[in-house]
């Protein structure tokens, strides 16, 4: 099968959405499936960019690591596509890329899904705050009961994620497939190089936060969790590995309630050393996102044996099991500080959790979640054309 990819985001740019492609992209590959990927332009270059069709774009007004493609260089690639016989159209945003995507399938007649990666209706009220909630939350519903709606096939990360789409209304042909995570990419790095390299002793509690750092990430609630840490746990540290909108905000947060003892921001950290040696360095991963369609760096962090304290809600609900590398916990600040710190008085029951971890993640691996999507791509172009060889024999692999 031809598939053609596009995506209002990719590396250079890190975030769930570029790991998420770019997990699919190589097991599709693998598979025996061709993947071509239209993203933007950021003006750099990236280890594999086979395959990839960059656009031009410009940084976001509001988010400056982002870009924003120029559709007009989209519909020049048209001529080149209609001479690739593609199969069907895979939109990973709602951006720019969605209604993109939409105008290249209708063009080349082939059927169009998307992965809904965001959940508007909490996303939204973080950027655009000067308008009420009951209206924007309107808004939100109606927006994406409108994208949903020219699909042909939905493909969503989590089964909380599509009951809540459920409720606004959509109806869309609709499979739950999350990301599957290649426990290959996250297997070795070394906790000590990443301590020494930053200064933090081997002994000092350390608790991680991997992502975007972003407001609706509630990355601000960890650092409340602090407040309550810092007196049980005099030593204890949050490092913060990321970059993004919220960045500024947050560090002037940690200076306002005295912690710039205890939280450090380092930035994005490159995937194929650092990231691995800073999640080996973490006694904790926490986590208090409310938006996450799924949240792949739970498993991420659980990949590598990192016990995880997070908050059980919406794509994380199905993520995080009780006991099965992670302890979840209250959503309130003092809870949640509770559950953080009972879990660093007790080595045992952070073993335990670390073992676990490392054979719960075993269930969400990339090849099986790919077999998947494949199977659903097949069950897509079926619907779509009545033509039954434009479907190849071996679609699912």
């Amino acid at each position: 099968m031809r598939i053609l990819m596009i995506s209002d985001v990719y590396f250079p740019r890190v975030n769930g959405v570029s790991t998420a492609i770019m997990t699919l992209r190589r097991e599709l590959k693998r598979m025996g499936h061709e993947v071509t990927l239209i993203a933007p332009d950021y003006g750099a270059v990236t280890a594999d960019e086979e395959d990839i069709l960059r656009i031009p774009a410009r940084p976001v007004w509001l988010d400056p690591e982002d870009r924003m493609m120029q559709r007009r260089h989209i519909a020049e690639l048209l001529p080149y596509l209609q001479g690739q016989t593609f199969d069907l159209v895979h939109i990973h945003t709602p951006f720019i890329a969605h209604y993109a995507g939409l105008e290249l399938a209708r063009a080349l007649g082939v059927p169009c899904v998307e992965t809904y990666h965001t959940f508007f209706e909490e996303y939204l009220f973080h950027y655009v705050p000067f308008l009420p909630k009951p209206f924007m939350r309107y808004l939100a519903r109606a927006f994406s009961r409108s994208q949903c709606a020219a699909l042909d096939g939905l493909i969503v990360p989590s089964r909380p994620m599509l009951e809540a789409l459920r409720q606004y209304g959509i109806d869309s042909h609709a499979r739950v497939i999350p990301t599957g995570i290649e426990l290959t990419d996250f297997s070795g790095g070394d906790g000590r190089r990443f301590r020494e390299q930053y200064g933090i002793p081997s002994e000092q509690p350390l608790l991680l936060y991997v992502g975007r750092v972003a407001h609706e990430k509630n990355i601000g609630f960890l650092l409340e969790t602090l407040t309550y840490l810092k007196h049980w746990h005099p030593e204890v540290l949050l490092v913060i590995a990321g970059e993004g909108p919220a960045s500024a905000a947050l560090k002037r947060r940690t200076t306002d309630l005295n912690l710039e003892a205890h939280a450090r921001f380092v930035g994005y950290l490159d995937r194929s050393r650092e990231l691995l040696d800073c999640y080996r360095a973490a006694d904790l991963f926490v986590f208090s996102s409310r938006t996450e369609t799924q949240g792949l760096v739970l498993l991420e962090a659980m990949a590598l044996g990192v016990p995880v304290v997070g908050l059980a809600i919406m794509g994380t609900a199905e993520v995080l099991q009780h006991d099965r590398g992670a302890h979840i916990a209250q959503d309130d600040v003092h809870g949640f500080a509770r559950t953080v710190s009972a879990l660093l008085n007790n080595d045992e029951a952070r073993a335990a959790l670390s073992l676990s971890a490392q054979e719960y993640v075993r269930e969400w691996t990339a090849p099986e979640m790919t077999r998947r999507l494949a199977h659903f791509y097949e069950d897509v172009v079926c619907e779509y054309s009545p033509v039954m060889s434009r479907v190849p024999a071996s679609v699912a692999g």
